[in-house]
């Protein structure tokens, strides 16, 4: 199937494996290359600029004829890492660059400079418009089924709108389980699709087999919106302990999110505390289940390696 999104990343599919906190990995991203897709790590799943650029090293080496692979880069000032992973990555060069939460200027300006394309995560046609002004190749409409932190529109309504507005290609991410899926994002104009979720169930996924299970037994009706990983809403599955600690932020930080001299600081340590629980959840044995996943693991129905994942996408 030829899209531009095949197109611009010499790819055999319309589909970008979604970059996953936690989750996305050298081997995942390696099989999903050897599948004809394009596959995307979060740089920030990487503690040291050295261990970024040894994936980088590695991704390349296993390039193959029809896949592609890239990075994630949170582009704001949250990321205090931003600077020199741009670095690394222009430096050793990739396919493709997403950007997410923040201006992209500086890293297309640079990535282009170093033949890499870049990609923007959006949820409005405000920002649309603007990553387009800057020069971006393509823009990620959010939707409100995506996986983790998500939009507000639903995939129809942010596709149709945006890929009437924008001349530039628009990839829609979420609420993607099977080809149908796909066939409809399609429809609604969009270029490709950027999927997450089904692949936390993958064999080369690197989290515990829990979480990956938990992907099977859960569906689209257990995933709920919680405030207590990140301070702002984030999708996760709704397990006995999220039941146990609830969704909402705690009064203390309702208080003092109230204060401007302290919200930042309260942000801060809401997101500091619980990505220690959602790194802890997914990468060891723990009661404390906080796994962060989308409504299409509705169509996940056991654990499967990559190609398989891709196999059933995309017939």
């Amino acid at each position: 199937m030829e899209t531009k999104l095949t197109q611009l990343l010499n790819i055999k599919h319309p589909i970008i494996q979604a970059p996953m906190f936690l989750v996305s990995n050298v081997a995942m991203v390696t099989e999903g290359m050897k599948a004809g897709v394009a596959g995307c790590i979060p740089a920030l799943n990487y503690r040291t600029l050295e261990e970024l650029r040894a994936a980088l090293k590695e991704l390349k080496a296993n390039k193959v004829e029809g896949g592609s692979f890239g990075f994630n880069l949170i582009v704001n000032k949250s990321n205090v890492k931003y600077k020199g992973q741009l670095e690394v990555i222009c430096e050793e060069g990739c396919d493709f660059i997403i950007t997410s939460l923040g201006s992209p200027e500086e890293t297309i300006r640079q990535a282009h400079a170093s033949g890499i394309k870049v990609f923007c995560d959006v949820t409005d046609l405000r920002f649309a418009k603007k990553v387009e002004q800057l020069g971006a190749d393509a823009a990620i409409a959010v939707n409100n089924e995506a996986g983790g932190h998500r939009g507000n529109l639903s995939p129809e309504a942010l596709t149709n709108l945006l890929s009437k507005e924008l001349s530039i290609p628009v990839i829609s991410a979420g609420g993607v389980g099977c080809k149908a899926d796909i066939d409809k994002m399609l429809s609604y104009g969009a270029e490709g699709v950027s999927v997450g979720s089904p692949f936390i169930a993958s064999v080369e996924a690197g989290v515990t087999d829990d979480y990956k299970q938990a992907c099977v037994d859960y569906g689209a009706k257990d995933i709920i919106m919680t405030e207590r990983i990140s301070g702002t809403p984030c999708t996760v599955i709704n397990t006995p302990y999220v039941q146990k600690i609830g969704t909402k932020a705690t009064w203390i930080e309702n208080l003092l999110n109230k204060n401007k001299s302290l919200k930042k600081w309260v942000k801060m340590i809401r997101f500091s505390i619980g990505m220690k629980a959602t790194e802890n959840a997914a990468k060891k044995a723990t009661y404390k289940t906080v796994w962060v996943a989308g409504p299409s693991i509705e169509h996940t129905t056991e654990i499967l390696p990559v190609k398989a994942i891709v196999d059933n996408l995309v017939n």
